[in-house]
C-alpha cells in the first residue's frame, strides 16, 4: 500500500523521514518527494592530453580519473587516421577500443566524441596518429 509505513516486525522501531521548509508542513520522503540533496564529486584531477602534430606518431598516455566520461577532440586541416588505444599495463600492450569485437573510435575527420568511462585504476589512453598531410590538433580529456 503506497504511503503507509508498516513495521516489518514487533521488535523493529518505526522511523519516518520527512523534510519541509520553514513554516511549512513536513513532507514524507518517498518516490514523489525525494530528499532535496545533490551528490557532490571531487573535481577532475586528470591532466588532459593536448598537442599538435604534423607527422605520424603515437601520443599519450592520458590517464583518466575513474567514473567520469572521457572525450576526444580532433581539429585542424589534416588527412589520415586517428585511432584511440587503451592499455592497462602502462602502455606495453595498447589495444584499440572495440564494441562487440569491432574496432571503433577510429577517426578520419575532425571530431568531438565521448570515447568511454574508465573503471580500471591506472588504465591509459593513447592516440595512434597516421597523417597523410596537414596538421592535427588533439585533446583527450574529461
Amino acid at each position: 500500500m503506497a504511503g503507509i509505513i508498516q513495521e516489518p516486525a514487533g521488535f523493529v522501531p518505526l522511523f519516518g523521514l520527512a523534510f519541509g521548509g520553514v513554516g511549512a508542513p513536513a513532507v514524507p520522503v518517498n518516490g514523489e518527494h525525494p530528499l532535496p540533496v545533490v551528490a557532490v564529486r571531487d573535481a577532475i584531477a586528470a591532466a588532459p592530453l593536448v598537442g599538435t602534430t604534423n607527422v605520424s606518431a603515437v601520443v599519450g598516455p592520458f590517464v583518466p580519473d575513474l567514473a567520469w566520461p572521457i572525450s576526444a577532440q580532433l581539429s585542424g586541416s589534416w588527412t589520415g587516421t586517428v585511432q584511440v588505444l587503451r592499455s592497462t599495463d602502462g602502455g606495453t600492450t595498447r589495444l584499440p577500443l572495440t564494441v562487440a569485437g569491432q574496432s571503433w573510435a577510429t577517426f578520419t575527420a575532425n571530431a568531438q566524441e565521448a570515447i568511454g568511462e574508465e573503471s580500471s585504476t591506472g588504465a591509459g589512453y593513447w592516440l595512434a596518429v597516421t597523417l597523410n598531410g596537414g596538421t592535427l590538433t588533439y585533446q583527450v580529456s574529461q
